[in-house]
């Protein structure tokens, strides 16, 4: 991810059903990266100097409403919502729906946003002195440029 090969991030998620893990552990894996996003856009929201905003963009660059936005990043954007707004039930939810609905490729692109932001956020975290999981830091201080 870091090195900026997100098909080949993306690819490696994609796996025969056999070999690619649970559903419960697609689920916690996911509901542990939303929750220390939402641990970070907080510390970024009230240490840092300026406030977090979400937005979503398509192809060209241009913003789009969340509900014109493909499926994976609409239900990434709502899971870490309810996350920073401290609704860990609808984020459980978000997470439920498109594990027993999406298909194989969205709910591994889900996967990938929750990897890039936690990966994005980290870093800004670190960049500002906010805190951040020492697994996170480890992770992005020790992976190749």
């Amino acid at each position: 991810m870091r090195a900026g090969a997100d098909n080949d991030a993306l690819d490696r998620l994609i796996t025969p059903h056999s070999a690619s893990p649970g559903l419960a552990e697609a689920r916690e894996i996911m509901l542990l990266l939303f929750g220390e996003c939402s641990g970070m856009v907080s510390a970024l929201g009230s240490g840092g100097t300026t406030p977090v905003k979400m937005q979503v963009y398509d192809d060209d660059g241009q913003e789009v409403p969340i509900d014109q936005a493909d499926p994976p990043v609409r239900t990434a954007v709502r899971t870490l919502l309810a996350q920073v707004h401290g609704d860990a039930e609808s984020a459980r939810d978000q997470i439920e729906i498109a594990l027993t609905s999406a298909e194989a490729e969205e709910v591994a692109s889900l996967m990938l946003q929750a990897l890039r932001w936690t990966m994005r956020l980290g870093l800004e975290c670190l960049e500002r002195d906010l805190p951040v999981s020492p697994w996170i830091s480890e992770s992005l201080t020790d992976a190749p440029d």
